[in-house]
């Protein structure tokens, strides 16, 4: 079975911002492909099903971001899964708005969501989809503005970016992290060469 984490924050307040991408990933693949992510389970919300014919477990860690790598682990350990099937997806802010970067391992960069699930599992031995929220101009205050909640010019652009996320996702699961490399490692559908 996979174990698919979208990292991000609980609560209303943090919905819409940046640093939900990846749950709202994990909500897109549980609307896709029917699966209820409402049971907890290791404090995260989590759902089973299948995508592509492969078993699935959807997982929100509830722990809020910086602690995200607990509830993983404790997922992993409790369902006996092997972390080569396990997959996170997570916003980058290293990377532009609107482009998405598969790896199948790699350093935290930075990232607190990415310290705390190398440190709990042990390894930065995993696949991940990093999703760009780069915004293409000076970022004064990085905490506040993966915080922010998204204007009205991203909200129109969102759908598009986690549907091409969600479909990374699955690539990975169906057809494994090196070509689902091939095909997603680029902007999301919609933009010309001139924005990428």
């Amino acid at each position: 079975m996979f174990l698919v984490a979208g990292l991000g924050n609980p609560g209303e307040e943090y919905a819409l911002t940046p640093h939900n991408l990846g749950f709202l990933t994990i909500d897109r693949l549980a609307e896709r492909h029917s699966i209820r992510v409402t049971r907890r389970d290791s404090r995260a919300l989590v759902g089973m099903g299948e995508i592509d014919g492969q078993a699935v477990m959807l997982a929100k860690p509830q722990t809020y971001m910086n602690l995200s790598g607990g509830s993983v682990a404790a997922l992993l350990l409790k369902h006996e899964l092997d972390r080569s099937r396990f997959v996170a997806v997570y916003d980058e802010l290293d990377l532009p708005w609107l482009s998405l970067r598969i790896k199948p391992k790699g350093s935290a960069a930075g990232h607190n969501g990415m310290k705390s699930l190398i440190s709990s599992l042990g390894t930065s031995d995993f696949a991940r989809v990093r999703m760009g929220i780069h915004p293409g101009h000076p970022v004064k205050d990085g905490a506040e503005f993966v915080l922010a909640p998204f204007r009205r010019s991203q909200i129109k652009e969102l759908d598009e970016f986690l549907g091409f996320a969600a479909d990374a996702v699955r690539s990975i699961i169906a057809e494994g992290v090196e070509k689902a490399m091939t095909k997603f490692n680029r902007r999301a559908p919609g933009l010309s060469t001139e924005e990428a």
